[in-house]
């Protein structure tokens, strides 16, 4: 029941408080325009491919919740959303319903009513190959991601303490699960070094989960009624500035994924250009959903991605591989820690787009 209660009150906190305070980063990074962009609207496509997976556009619905009763009919309705829309979705951690199979009505909806559609099983980096494959068949997903949420385990009063292990453990699941394992970090991000580890045990796309999107830090404290100072609050790696990281050493062992903090189109549209090959979004679907109910989500993100192929085509590029060869130009706190962290920043700013 502590866990049920747990999961609901996370969608409250997530509701009510603000991102940040930490920034997402994306502000440091520019695209160039192009006045001459030599395309046709009907020229752009915005598919594009993760883990393998063919995916029709460049958005993932994020984990929000499960594991509780009355979570079943909001993730009914995320997966009513991602079915009309054809994004992919993820649900939240099954590991409630790996302890208690009575819950598990609250993932399975999902499949139910999205049969046709991509759904990412996920847990946590503490389950067992054995627990990943139950969480995978509770919904046919036809991935999982893998969560590492250090920061808030320890800001949580009944959280983990103890971390240990992680790397072996995530390298038995990728060993003996028959889908792809993505690894996603929840809102301090991935550095370089440990993405290097990741890829090397044979993990198929890091989502880089990095600052300046829903702080579950600030939620946890919320939750026990804590006080975090701001160096607690702001604590992590800015997304875009993770997402550098991680390619930096990856580059095509495993595919990017930008969370945290993307909320506009054009968010999306510099995650592809940095080499993401797609966004994760879940608390602004969250919200739209709550306040506008199925049909106003839907049209909200009927605008979201005609937005984002109208940046495209400002930046003179049909698809999302050619955005990541059109020129980015990099500035401010993103440059310093990049040029301090040893990663060539002005490759991006001369880019040729490839077409």
């Amino acid at each position: 029941m502590k866990r049920q209660s747990r999961k609901l009150e996370h969608i409250k906190y997530s509701m009510l408080l603000d991102d940040g305070p930490a920034a997402a980063g994306f502000a440091d990074f520019h695209l160039v325009h192009n006045c001459l962009p030599d395309l046709a609207w009907r020229d752009i496509d915005i598919s594009t491919t993760v883990a393998g997976i063919p995916l029709a556009q460049p958005v993932i619905i994020n984990a929000i919740t499960g594991g509780a009763d009355d979570v079943t009919l909001l993730n009914r309705d995320l997966a009513e959303f991602a079915k009309q829309t054809g994004i992919p979705m993820a649900v939240g951690s099954q590991y409630a319903a790996v302890e208690n199979p009575a819950v598990a009505e609250s993932y399975k909806i999902v499949r139910q009513v999205n049969p046709e559609g991509i759904v990412f099983a996920n847990l946590g980096a503490h389950a067992t190959p054995e627990a990943a494959r139950y969480a995978v068949e509770m919904i046919d997903a036809q991935a999982i991601q893998i969560h590492l949420n250090s920061g808030q385990e320890i800001i949580m009063s009944e959280g983990d303490r103890d971390f240990s292990g992680y790397l072996s453990r995530i390298a038995a699941i990728v060993a003996q699960v028959d889908v792809p394992v993505i690894v996603k970090e929840v809102g301090c991000g991935i550095a370089r070094e440990q993405a290097a580890a990741l890829a090397d045990v044979g993990v198929k796309a890091i989502d880089v989960g990095g600052t300046g999107g829903t702080n579950f830090l600030a939620i946890e404290a919320a939750r026990s009624k804590l006080h975090l100072d701001d160096d607690m609050m702001s604590w992590g790696i800015p997304t875009a500035i993770s997402a550098m990281e991680v390619l930096s050493i990856t580059n095509s062992s495993a595919d990017v994924i930008l969370s945290g903090g993307v909320r506009t189109p054009l968010d999306v549209v510099k995650a592809l250009t940095i080499g993401g090959a797609a966004a994760g979004i879940a608390g602004p679907i969250l919200k739209v959903l709550q306040c506008q109910g199925l049909e106003g989500a839907i049209r909200w993100y009927e605008s979201f991605t005609t937005d984002v192929k109208r940046f495209m085509l400002l930046a003179g590029t049909r698809t999302v591989k050619e955005l990541q060869s059109c020129p980015l130009v990099i500035t401010g706190f993103s440059r310093e820690w990049l040029e301090a962290r040893g990663i060539d920043i002005t490759q991006f700013a001369r880019r040729k787009k490839i077409r």
